[in-house]
């Protein structure tokens, strides 16, 4: 099938295209404003420092690069298991499940920030704050760090983070656009009329050499 056979079932099967990406996109749009529950984002910025040699108060080049190294290895501390769990009890929580951590670092920088998603906007706020505490404890017992210091605490986000309702919106108008398409498709694919002369000569291998009109009335 060819891209202008195709333009032609779609402009001959026109309500439908026009008709089933709409559905798709109305009921997803629905379900994500009356049904989704808006979830909140709270980040927080941490600082990892680690003094390599005995220089007093003074930061050599290898405190720094030091640092930089054991960046990654904390923010792969801060999903472990341990520092969940104590997040967990000491905010008397059974565990930290119902909340979505997301942990970002660069091999260049030395900061880390950790982003907590969850239904309350309070609660997102508190968990975050809360894990960056417990990294820091914990960072320094288990890797020897110097410190894991909070630049910038979590404050009470004051707008939702989503659901991107616009975004599942659109890509289920693209899905019912598509099935659309896969539907026309299908349906002339299954149709085994002989529509016109051409698919005659195909079929039979013999040139057309006459028409007879259809006669109304």
């Amino acid at each position: 099938m060819t891209l202008l056979e195709l333009l032609k079932l779609m402009r001959k099967h026109l309500k439908l295209v026009i008709v089933l990406p709409i559905v798709c996109a109305l009921a997803t749009a629905a379900v994500s404003w009356l049904v989704l529950p808006n979830t909140y984002t709270a980040s927080v910025s941490m600082y990892v420092l680690t003094k390599a040699s005995d220089n007093g108060n003074t930061i050599t080049n290898s405190d720094l690069s030091a640092s930089q190294m054991l960046t990654n290895d904390v923010a792969t501390l801060i999903k472990s298991d341990r520092v969940m769990a104590d997040a967990a009890s000491e905010l008397n929580m059974d565990s930290l499940s119902g909340y979505e951590i997301d942990v970002t670092s660069s091999t260049t920088s030395r900061v880390l920030s950790i982003s907590v998603t969850g239904k309350s906007p309070q609660s997102v706020a508190v968990v975050a704050n809360q894990l960056a505490k417990t990294t820091d404890s914990v960072a320094q017992e288990a890797m020897n760090l110097e410190s894991v210091s909070v630049i910038d605490e979590a404050t009470e986000p004051t707008s939702p983070s989503g659901p991107p309702r616009v975004m599942y919106t659109a890509v289920a108008f693209l899905a019912g656009l598509f099935l659309a398409v896969a539907i026309i498709v299908l349906l002339d694919m299954l149709n085994t009329r002989v529509r016109n002369a051409e698919e005659i000569e195909e079929l039979l291998g013999v040139p057309v050499v006459g028409r007879i009109p259809v006669i109304k009335g």
